[in-house]
């Protein structure tokens, strides 16, 4: 079987069936062998009823002792061969079923890392999941078909042919009646192809619906909006449930006409054989050989109802995965050398001008139109940024990626180790890690893990609260030391406190460095060299924090908002704080102002994160 490391090859993109076909050629080998031992199983079966005739005819019915012995030892011996031939046909088969399950799920995780960025803007995580979880089975069990149904062809023309030798009506007989079987199944497997994609689809659907809900209830919650939301769940689920019973109809169908029509197909070359035994055209020998062939023949008809049951469910899972290995990454036709010194991006749709060297914050109405100018400074979308003039498409995407990192406030987090967590395969030494843990004010988290650093963290960070979360984000984000470093909200979870030592910190952390924050919290402007104030996703004015408060009413009312809305007086003192105003206060004062100020952003962000509100109100 293929292995972690192994080249899964190339796949065939066509067609569904094609892509079932790809995974075949993969392990030719491995296939051929389970047809041939599925072909000899079968045909041995066939050989028993062959045997059983000639014990009648030989040995009992004349009374020859020694021939009847024979016969049936060789009966005996067939069948133990043949049992052991039962057990390799099943391993061998297991062995496909599990390459091509192992196969495809390599090609989807291979493609996935391939489109990187574009993956979540191109097709929802329920798809994803849907794939992983319910078409690479399918997929992967449609191909266990193969030796059974190599094996049941064989069997069958074996069969037909000492048929022949028997009565040629019976032969006849047989010969016409797979094809008749194969004229009544037909449209029923062409409905389930119908069906069973819909159903597939309708549960992609849900199962996105699922991980939004797992991943916003608390903003629901917050927001009174889980009653809503689970409504139209629950009227999504109940149309999969009657959809998924359309699924069961034909399959239900499929299944007894799998069963029915090889039983209805014995009693019909059985009548007519007991026919002929009463007229002496054929033996009783004869007669109880063609009952056991047509015993035989019903596992094989049973199994080509099967095998184009499983293949059209397989077809249609493959499909899927190769719908999902058409979707293209970013293009990258970029031949230029990117700047060799550090060097300005440049926004043109927005007008957003990041200089090297220097903190910039970037504070728009609509978080919606910042994290946009992010993506196009980041080169996560098609873009007509520039780099030091150079346009970002014309540079190859890795040198792209090299120097230019955007940490978003909602970054997977992976389970592992928290020191893997934030160093990734670079390996950083404990001091790089101590330094960027303390600059995103993240101490109080290691040092509350059990392992410090070696505490295990669980996907997503769901033994983390929010603000712990977004402090982890940061701190990966500032271990990994980019040239230019495009940070959006960074500080949206955290209480007053905290977030005004980020801002501090961050500065320190990044002094001399090109860094892009996006943030309305007057906390963090404070400490920008450069403030750009966002309207409808263009620039309004520029300048910094001290001289926006001054000059914008628009930018100061945005900041306000941010502050609190309990009064003018209450927005201004945040709106203008800063280090040296803050010395100026009466312990007492800052407390109070402190707990205020965290209520508020409790209040605004509706709940997201009880365990972060807590500990700022305290």
């Amino acid at each position: 079987m293929i292995d972690a490391y192994e080249d899964p090859g190339v796949p065939d993109r066509r067609s569904g069936a094609r892509y079932l076909w790809w995974l075949v050629r993969q392990q030719a080998g491995r296939s051929a062998l389970g047809s041939l031992i599925s072909c000899v199983w079968m045909v041995l079966l066939a050989a028993t009823p062959y045997m059983l005739s000639r014990a009648i005819d030989e040995g009992l019915q004349p009374g020859d002792h020694r021939a009847l012995v024979g016969w049936s030892a060789g009966l005996f011996g067939v069948g133990a061969f043949n049992a052991w031939l039962s057990i390799m046909r099943h391993r061998t088969m297991t062995r496909v079923r599990m390459d091509a399950n192992f196969r495809t799920v390599k090609v989807v995780m291979g493609h996935a890392v391939r489109l990187g960025a574009a993956l979540p803007r191109r097709v929802g995580a329920g798809e994803v999941v849907t794939i992983g979880v319910g078409d690479v089975n399918t997929i992967s069990s449609s191909l266990t078909v193969i030796g059974p149904g190599a094996g049941a062809l064989a069997a069958y023309l074996v069969v037909a042919g000492l048929l022949f030798a028997v009565s040629v009506p019976i032969a006849t007989v047989v010969l016409l009646g797979m094809p008749l079987m194969a004229v009544l199944v037909g449209p029923l497997l062409r409905r389930l192809q119908g069906t069973e994609a819909e159903y597939r689809e309708r549960q992609g659907v849900l199962t996105a619906r699922i991980a939004d809900l797992a991943s916003g209830l608390r903003v629901l919650n917050g927001l009174g909006g889980k009653g809503l939301v689970a409504d139209a769940f629950h009227r999504d689920s109940q149309r999969l449930r009657a959809q998924g019973y359309r699924v069961g109809s034909v399959t239900s169908w499929l299944q007894a006409l799998g069963v029915g029509l090889p039983t209805l197909f014995l009693a019909v070359v059985t009548w007519l054989a007991a026919r002929l035994a009463a007229q002496g055209a054929i033996t009783v020998g004869e007669l109880v050989s063609v009952y056991g062939y047509v015993t035989v023949l019903v596992r094989p008809v049973s199994y080509f109802v099967d095998w184009g049951y499983e293949v059209s469910r397989g077809v249609v899972a493959a499909r899927r995965v190769i719908r999902f290995l058409d979707l293209e990454p970013l293009p990258d036709h970029g031949t230029r050398d990117a700047p060799a010194e550090p060097s300005a991006l440049h926004d043109p749709e927005s007008g957003v001008r990041v200089l090297p060297g220097r903190l910039t914050a970037l504070a728009g109405d609509r978080p919606a139109d910042t994290a946009l100018v992010v993506d196009r400074l980041g080169r996560y979308m098609p873009t007509a940024a520039t780099w030091g003039g150079i346009p970002l498409d014309e540079i190859p995407l890795a040198r792209v990626r090299e120097r230019i990192l955007v940490a978003d406030h909602e970054a997977d987090l992976f389970a592992g180790r928290l020191r893997d967590l934030l160093g990734g395969p670079a390996e950083p030494s404990d001091a790089q890690i101590a330094a960027a843990v303390r600059a995103a004010v993240a101490d109080d988290i290691v040092q509350g893990l059990p392992d410090g650093l070696d505490s295990a963290v669980d996907a997503q960070g769901r033994n983390l609260s929010g603000g712990q979360r977004q402090r982890v984000r940061l701190a990966r984000a500032l271990l990994a030391d980019a040239e230019i470093l495009l940070a959006v909200e960074p500080t949206s979870a955290l209480d007053a406190h905290t977030e005004a030592r980020v801002a501090q910190r961050l500065r320190e952390a990044r002094e001399g460095r090109t860094t892009l924050v996006t943030t309305t919290s007057p906390l963090v402007l404070d400490h920008a060299d450069t403030v750009i104030h966002l309207v409808d996703g263009k620039v309004n004015a520029t300048g910094t924090h001290r001289d926006l408060l001054a000059a914008e009413p628009g930018y100061r009312a945005l900041v306000a908002r941010d502050a609190g809305e309990d009064g003018d007086e209450a927005g201004e003192a945040r709106a203008g704080a800063s280090a040296e105003g803050a010395k100026t206060k009466t312990k007492t004062e800052t407390k109070a102002k402190t707990e205020k100020q965290a209520e508020q952003r409790v209040e605004a962000s509706a709940g997201t994160d009880e365990v972060a509100a807590e500990e700022a109100v305290r």
